[in-house]
């Protein structure tokens, strides 16, 4: 049966490498920065509720506090203390705020510290999946910090919680990297951690030689370093070689280790849970070769200490191992209720493990409800393989992302470690030289700018002035239209119809075909009609795409020369023929104003300009994003000056709005010149 009997209680995480210095505040600002309410915490005249009140007032002060160094590492102090008292709660809500204000002000070392500490909170509810990944994200930051203590702290923990979700492979390499960094420290608890922890993963993967062997390297390191303590190391080192024994089924050497466990007579008092374990497995083994001396009362007393205890997943494997226990007397009505009673807990405990090993065993002893047992085996049994397959997976994935990262930045080390030699060297003259050619570069810049200027100036009056041409030449072909419309086409349709009237009391056998011919000199008429009627069309439609082609090309090159972002839009509906020529060069030169001053002078990131019309007004609002001026100002630049003259030339509205550092917005109104009607006469 598969049943990982004990874990390392260890957190492994050593905050007291991290401590920092002392914190300097002045008495005047201790009750305002919470530093006061910290210091009284710390005091051990006090009870521990009254402790716990001031560190709970600590915290509430300094999280209303400015986000700043000073008060981030008094943050991660409080966060140290909660820890240090074992309170959950406020462990997690200190450390959540830690991480948002570190992460805000991207301090490394304290967003370092807040990830492990996430990665506590996690692992101590058992949600392993977040464990794992807060621990990847330290392990990149104190990468990067090379604080190796730290470090070898991370693998070691992220190597437990991989050991717990059965990623062995992830977990063996790890724990491995863990090594290398404890082996040549003065951690040597970590050492003996470490050791042991890679017992049990070898363990899990069946290779029995290794997990001895680092079982034994455990025990080596715990009496070789006198650490025995409160935890008794070597008892737990003991329990597992004798479980790495069950697994061989090798029960009489697991015998064996169990008593020398049992030989340290302070876990009954220290470590109850330990005891338990230790006799359960011990009955267990004894209970393989049909030794009955000292059962069922071993696995009595190890039930009884763990129903006090009140930990699930133990009870149930009691109750399961009891069940066995029965069903080897042939008592199937005792192996069933302790059978039944495994799967009670189990169910409460919501562990799905629990529940599969429960089932199993019931499956086996109760013949009436094998099929139901077995089903329900089977079902949960399918869906734990699937979730740890998957969570296998993602641990995978992030370990993947983690190990390239750690790869790359050892090939990229030995690469800049010689760069730097060579650009020490060179990185003065090299910037000499990038200053003189950057001042000619923008030197020759402004000066294709001006101009590149002075050029769109230029084509635009030339545009313009093609326009008028334009403009005259349509008026003379409108009059020539007229003419040809008023003598040509209505001249043939009177003489048609006349000819028509006539035919209608004509009783000559042509008449028939002379009307036909007739219909069709209309329909060569009404084609006639149609040509003149597209040529018009197109010519409007050219005449408006002028104006707009210009300003659509300016607000191009803006968004290719210039850094800025440029959003436009100019109305489609507006009847450009009824705009005057006056009107649309100031407008284009306004705009061209506008989008230089931004340029020079307001560092903008987004400009927008709009180009609407209703039917009096023209509208054109010109907004950006940079730093703003004061209107109020007396004095205003040329260019500014420029645009409010083309205004008022125009019988128009300018209204500029700005405030510093909120941009600006220029708006200008001008009225539509309708141009008087071409009259033809008849």
């Amino acid at each position: 049966m598969k049943v990982k009997y004990f874990i390392i209680t260890l957190l492994a995480v050593s905050f007291a490498c991290t401590k920092k210095k002392a914190i300097v505040v002045s008495d005047k600002s201790f009750s305002e920065n919470g530093f006061y309410y910290f210091r009284l915490s710390k005091l051990e005249k006090y009870t521990d509720e009254q402790r716990i009140n001031f560190l709970n007032k600590a915290f509430n002060n300094t999280a209303k506090l400015k986000n700043n160094k000073e008060n981030r590492n008094l943050l991660a102090d409080i966060v140290f203390q909660y820890y240090n008292f074992e309170l959950s709660e406020g462990f997690n809500e200190s450390s959540k705020v830690l991480l948002k204000n570190s992460k805000v002000s991207s301090d490394t070392i304290n967003l370092g510290m807040a990830y492990r500490c996430r990665a506590i909170y996690f692992k101590s509810i058992q949600n392993l999946d977040s464990s794992f990944i807060y621990f990847s994200k330290a392990e990149k930051i104190y990468t990067k910090l090379n604080n190796q203590s730290i470090l070898a702290n991370i693998y070691l923990n992220k190597g437990i919680v991989q050991y717990l979700v059965s990623d062995f492979l992830g977990a063996e390499l790890s724990l491995t990297r863990a090594y290398s960094i404890y082996k040549d420290s003065k951690q040597k608890d970590k050492l003996y951690a470490t050791f042991n922890q890679l017992g049990l993963v070898y363990n899990e993967l069946n290779e029995y030689d290794k997990a001895i062997f680092y079982h034994t390297k455990a025990i080596e390191t715990v009496r070789k370093y006198n650490l025995q303590s409160n935890e008794h190391q070597e008892a737990v080192c003991y329990n597992n070689l004798g479980y790495l024994y069950i697994k061989q089924n090798k029960y009489k050497d697991a015998i064996s280790n169990f008593k020398l466990g049992l030989k340290d007579e302070g876990i009954i008092k220290d470590d109850p849970d330990l005891y338990a374990l230790l006799i359960d497995n011990l009955a267990y083994s004894k209970l393989k070769i049909s030794d009955n001396d000292g059962l069922p009362n071993l696995f009595y007393e190890a039930l009884e200490i763990r129903k006090k205890l009140g930990e699930p997943s133990v009870i149930v494997s009691s109750n399961i191992r009891i069940s066995e226990y029965f069903q080897t007397q042939k008592s199937i009505n005792e192996a069933i209720r302790y059978a039944e009673d495994a799967i009670k807990v189990a169910k409460k405990s919501k562990v799905p493990i629990n529940l599969v090993l429960a089932l199993k065993q019931a499956s086996l002893v109760d013949v009436k409800k094998a099929s139901l047992y077995s089903s329900q085996y089977i079902r949960i049994s399918d869906s734990l393989q699937t979730v740890e397959r998957n969570s296998k997976d993602r641990f995978n994935r992030i370990s993947l992302e983690t190990d390239e990262i750690i790869q790359e930045k050892d090939v990229l080390e030995d690469r800049n470690r010689f760069l730097l030699y060579v650009f020490v060297t060179t990185v003065i003259l090299a910037s000499l030289l990038f200053v003189v050619r950057a001042q000619r570069a923008r030197t020759r810049e402004l000066l294709f700018k001006q101009n590149q200027q002075k050029a769109n100036e230029e084509i635009f009056n030339l545009m313009m002035s093609q326009q008028s041409i334009i403009d005259e030449s349509r008026n003379k072909e409108k009059k020539r239209l007229a003419q040809d419309l008023h003598d040509g086409v209505l001249g043939r349709m009177f003489g048609l119809r006349l000819n028509l009237d006539s035919l209608n009391t004509s009783t000559d056998p042509d008449a028939p075909q002379k009307r036909q011919e007739l219909l069709n000199e209309l329909k060569t008429i009404e084609q006639d009609i149609r040509e003149i009627s597209h040529d018009l069309n197109r010519e409007k439609l050219v005449l408006i795409n002028n104006f707009v082609s210009i300003v659509h090309n300016l607000l191009e090159e803006q968004k290719t020369s210039h850094e800025a972002t440029v959003e436009y839009q100019i109305d489609t509906k507006i009847d450009w023929d009824k705009i005057g020529n006056a009107i649309k060069i100031n407008l284009y030169r306004i705009l061209q104003e506008g989008l230089q001053n931004i340029n020079k002078y307001a560092n903008a990131k987004n400009i927008r300009v709009d180009i609407s019309a209703d039917t009096e007004n023209v509208y054109l609002k010109i907004k950006d994003d940079g730093i703003g001026f004061d209107v109020n100002k007396k004095s205003k630049g040329i260019g500014m000056q420029n645009m409010i003259s083309r205004t008022h030339d125009c019988q128009g509205i300018i209204d500029i709005s700005s405030q510093k550092e909120h941009g600006t917005k220029i708006v200008i109104t001008v009225p539509i010149e309708t141009k008087k009607p071409i009259i033809v006469e008849s």
